[in-house]
């Protein structure tokens, strides 16, 4: 396999694991990334990477001409929801005046296929609490706005300039590498699984389950986890999908079942052997009570088939990973 092809924020959380993947399968990658919140330790096999920002369309003007890239994998974003209410600038910017000046490369230097990574929060609040693709898109924050609007911009590029894509909308990412060669690493991360780990470990005195009064059946809010090496390889078979032929569409990446937050943190007990200190704390603005995919299209679209359905294979392997953070 001669092509390569370019990942954007592929030292993150997630385009780690895609670019592991990529490079298993036999395909070549050079990743773009700025290490504001990447590792370059998080590359462990052949891939180049070349330093530098989303904004700087000249020095991506210049990689694109020197590998002649006709696919593009796009992770590189800010993605903490809370903090985009606060500072809705700096989403649009990182978001979606990136994507823009990426998706104008993309188009003057004949790229074929794009990837997009998108998220379930353009879907907001969805009626019944669970999403299919075709679902009302109301985002709540100025993050899923973003998404939304470069998922618009992405569909019209494409149609206009004879390029094919996928927009993959992730539910609730986690877990770690099964071999604990990689994970989530973000400073002040907010994802519960990572933070009931940390409690467990000692790192955190409690933790907090914000709203115990949903209409749920322990009345704490349910969500869609999905393990990181499951969401990794839905984007190999999208990329196989387009190469294949495939129409340009989004999907969704999710299991289409639910854990409550008290249920996450009970196998986090289990796991760990850790009876944890829960603070119960009011409901945050905008949480759903329950937030669920409706995943059979990418599953019939792609012949995507995960592997790692199982909440306590994704918290066993997110314990063993953040263990291994805290030298444990």
């Amino acid at each position: 396999m001669s092509e390569t092809i370019l990942v954007t924020g592929g030292c993150g959380y997630i385009g780690s694991h895609v670019v592991r993947q990529l490079t298993e399968s036999g395909y070549k990658v050079v990743v773009y990334d700025n290490l504001s919140t990447g590792f370059r330790d998080a590359l462990t096999m052949s891939e180049h990477l070349v330093e530098g920002e989303l904004s700087d369309n000249k020095k991506l003007d210049e990689i694109f001409q020197l590998y002649n890239f006709k696919t593009v994998l796009h992770f590189a974003a800010a993605i903490i929801a809370p903090e985009s209410v606060s500072k809705p600038l700096k989403y649009y910017g990182n978001n979606t005046r990136n994507t823009l000046g990426l998706l104008e490369i993309c188009a003057r230097q004949g790229v074929k296929r794009f990837i997009f990574s998108s998220t379930a929060a353009v879907y907001g609040i969805p009626e019944g609490g669970t999403a299919s693709e075709e679902s009302t898109k109301a985002p709540i924050n100025p993050y899923g706005t973003s998404k939304l609007v470069s998922e618009w911009m992405l569909r019209d590029v494409a149609a206009a300039h004879g390029m094919s894509y996928v927009a993959l909308r992730y539910f609730n990412v986690a877990g770690a590498d099964p071999l604990a060669r990689m994970g989530q690493r973000t400073p002040e991360a907010t994802h519960l699984i990572k933070v009931a780990c940390q409690a467990a470990l000692g790192m955190r005195e409690s933790i907090s389950v914000y709203g115990t009064d949903y209409p749920t059946p322990d009345g704490t809010g349910i969500r869609d986890y999905i393990h990181i090496e499951d969401l990794a390889s839905a984007h190999i078979s999208a990329l196989e999908y387009l190469e294949k032929g495939g129409e340009s569409t989004a999907m969704n990446v999710g299991y289409g079942e639910g854990s409550s937050v008290l249920e996450v943190l009970e196998v986090v007990r289990k796991v760990s052997g850790v009876t944890l200190d829960i603070i119960e704390a009011e409901r945050r603005p905008g949480d759903p009570a329950s937030l669920i995919a409706k995943a059979d299209k990418i599953r019939k679209l792609t012949g995507w088939q995960p592997k790692f359905n199982n909440l306590e294979t994704i918290i066993a392997d997110a314990w063993r990973w953040e263990s291994k953070l805290a030298g444990k």
